[in-house]
């Protein structure tokens, strides 16, 4: 019997795809440079890059929000600061929200049969002011912020630090709820507890991390705790 929800934020609650590209062009053009198809998706392959190096240990947080925009803009040929883009786009980003379909009414049936958390890997001011926007403080128990844990997913250490704050917590009861195989799965299963992938557009899976279950979107997972 499931009692503790951890869910991701993005892409698993609200739509960050929506939210980034329109925070991203935006930000773009105030450092002068046109968000073309071509620099939007040349960015996403460069930020998808950091942020597993992040998850792997081999990067700092800091070294992620800032370095990739020095390489984008290293590629582009451009003189545009990367740290200076970077707390633009954080700003840009915090601002406005956009739920997936049906995840704004999942999240709150799920939060009146089990205990809610936040886990998220996202940078806390961008996090706390789309949580504020979106109000969805109001379904968690808890919010576990990557920055403010001091660990990142999938890190056992940053499990380990949440449940720390849970009381009478039972790693047996518990389940991890992401779209990333690499984050959010391979966390929950370093942690020790079930996983559920979060899978919209049916992408291949890897045989090196396999979830206990796959659901296209939040409202499966509420009839998939049923069958339990």
């Amino acid at each position: 019997m499931i009692e503790f929800l951890f869910l991701d934020l993005d892409d698993t609650i609200l739509d960050f795809h929506k939210a980034e590209r329109i925070a991203l062009g935006k930000t773009l053009r105030q450092m002068g440079v046109e968000p073309t198809e071509a620099v939007l998706t040349r960015y996403h392959e460069i930020n998808k890059w950091h942020w597993e190096q992040l998850e792997a240990g081999n990067l700092t947080r800091d070294e992620v929000l800032t370095g990739r925009f020095d390489v984008l803009f290293r590629e582009l040929g451009t003189a545009a600061d990367g740290a200076q883009c970077a707390r633009s786009y954080e700003r840009n980003l915090a601002i406005g929200h956009w739920f997936l379909p049906g995840a704004e009414d999942a999240v709150a049936r799920l939060s009146q049969k089990y205990r809610l958390f936040l886990a998220s890997n996202g940078t806390a001011s961008v996090q706390k002011g789309r949580l504020t926007s979106a109000n969805l403080y109001r379904f968690f128990e808890k919010v576990f912020v990557s920055q403010e844990i001091g660990f990142n997913k999938p890190s056992k250490a940053y499990f380990d630090a949440c449940f720390s704050r849970i009381p009478d917590f039972d790693p047996r009861k518990a389940m991890m709820v992401g779209d990333s195989l690499t984050s959010d799965i391979q966390g929950g299963i370093n942690a020790g507890i079930a996983t559920v992938w979060v899978n919209p557009e049916h992408k291949p899976g890897n045989p090196a991390i396999r979830p206990d279950w796959e659901i296209e979107n939040l409202p499966q997972l509420e009839a998939l705790l049923e069958k339990m």
